[in-house]
């Protein structure tokens, strides 16, 4: 075994194979220990210090990890931390509405009066009263659920794998809108499902489509009803209960995500799915998050649905992650149990409206007439249909040029995507660069 005494014996001495010992002499301030004795089993460090022969370790990925690719939109982000890029690409949430101070004081009183509880494990199924609260407020909203049929999880990202994982085996038939949200699409192709895409029109998803022979056999569908991600669409309330009567007939059991529907800034608010369940006997399972009415930088979501799968989804989640962070869970908990929600939503929907509002117009002031667009009651995005000899990712390429972006629709859907569509976000974007970076958008699709 080699031992090496100091940084500066590092660079004299070659290669580090796995398992050196490196002495840190006064790595410390005063009043702290004077050494450290650290074992080297970090690659990055090992080739920091041996750059003439980097050492590269080789693994034996599963069939499934294989599979992983990156999110098409994770990609494009990365091209917009250049601050001069006027960035219609990400789905983040605004940061305006983000109440920071509310909560930095729910995570003081927390840690103060219930400290040692929030820092140690929890149960898989979630912090209790929370757990109750999303059972209330899904109920004033017409569902009849309760505490035990919620799961807390660690974002609605962790929902959809959970999912994944319990309810998709290899070529499993899976519905999914047609174009649907990315990162349910990546989530679940990770189990190899076979989707099968449902037709959808400005309306959203059309709930006829939905065939005796489209359903069978399939494990269930997956739809955003509200403001849809990426379209923006809000399917009405007679498309609603055509959906949930039809899924209720097939036997079809519906996974609703609604990530958005508390950011809504025009038109009638719409029943959930789960609460129309009940009424025609559907299967409905709703997820649901604080990422859009809080921040999400706090990972915390839920799972609503029947016991047996919330049971199963329990086992999966203890093998995932344990449980969900106990302080995050007691400070949101903290946060919302007053009616804080209630207040602070309104200020989040004018952001949201003010910035759309501003998008709608400069695209119609912009845009050669030959584009259509959706014109969403809620949410952060508008969806593009171009001509159909313009590619959208070849466009992106001539945008980003000019430093604006915007993610190319074709991802979106499971099958052959429609290359002249594009998605835009408005959320995080200030007025004057919406303006800026559409007009610029505008002049590009006009010399197509």
């Amino acid at each position: 075994m080699q031992v090496i005494l100091g940084l500066g014996a590092i660079k004299g001495a070659g290669p580090l194979p796995c398992g050196t010992i490196v002495f840190l002499p006064n790595v410390f301030s005063a009043g702290q220990p004077k050494g450290l004795t650290a074992r080297i089993f970090l690659p990055f460090l090992i080739k920091k210090h041996s750059m003439d022969k980097p050492l590269e370790p080789a693994f034996s990925f599963s069939e499934r990890a294989q599979q992983l690719t990156s999110s098409a939109i994770r990609e494009i982000l990365k091209v917009t931390e250049r601050p001069e890029v006027i960035s219609f690409a990400g789905g983040l949430p605004a940061p305006g509405g983000f109440p920071v101070e509310v909560v930095r004081a729910a995570f003081d009183k927390v840690l103060s009066t219930n400290g040692r509880a929030a820092l140690q494990y929890g149960p898989t199924e979630g912090f209790a009263p929370l757990r109750q609260w999303v059972a209330d407020d899904l109920n004033k909203a017409g569902a009849s659920v309760a505490a035990d049929q919620i799961l807390i999880v660690s974002g609605s990202q962790q929902a959809l794998d959970l999912l994944g994982k319990v309810l998709i085996d290899k070529d499993s038939k899976v519905l999914v809108e047609d174009p649907s949200y990315l990162g349910a699409l990546q989530s679940f192709s990770l189990y190899q499902p076979n989707f099968v895409p449902v037709p959808t029109d400005e309306g959203g998803l059309i709930p006829e489509a939905i065939t005796p022979e489209l359903a069978d056999g399939a494990r269930f569908l997956y739809a955003l009803p509200n403001f849809q991600n990426p379209t923006g669409r809000t399917l009405n309330l007679e498309r609603r209960i055509a959906l949930v009567k039809r899924a209720a007939e097939l036997n079809l059991t519906i996974v609703e995500d609604d990530p958005y529907g508390e950011l809504r800034y025009a038109g009638e608010p719409q029943p959930g799915l789960i609460a129309l369940a009940a009424e025609y006997g559907a299967n409905v399972v709703r997820l649901g998050t604080f990422s859009k009415v809080l921040a999400p930088g706090l990972r915390l979501g839920y799972i609503a649905a029947a016991r047996p799968l919330i049971n199963k989804l329990v086992q999966a989640k203890q093998a995932t992650d344990l449980h969900t962070p106990t302080l995050t869970q007691m400070a949101v908990h903290e946060i919302v149990k007053d009616g804080f929600l209630e207040e602070h939503l309104p200020n989040v929907r004018e952001i949201y409206r003010a910035q759309g509002s501003c998008m709608l117009e400069a695209i119609k002031q912009e845009f050669p007439d030959t584009v259509s667009w959706t014109k969403p009651e809620g949410g952060m995005f508008i969806w593009l249909t171009l001509p159909e000899h313009i590619d959208s990712t070849k466009l992106l390429e001539k945008a980003i040029a000019q430093n604006v972006a915007f993610v190319p629709g074709a991802p979106f859907y499971c099958g052959a995507g429609k290359t002249n569509t594009l998605r835009l976000s408005f959320a995080t974007v200030p007025e004057d660069k919406i303006r800026r970076g559409i007009a610029i958008l505008g002049k590009l699709l006009k010399a197509e």
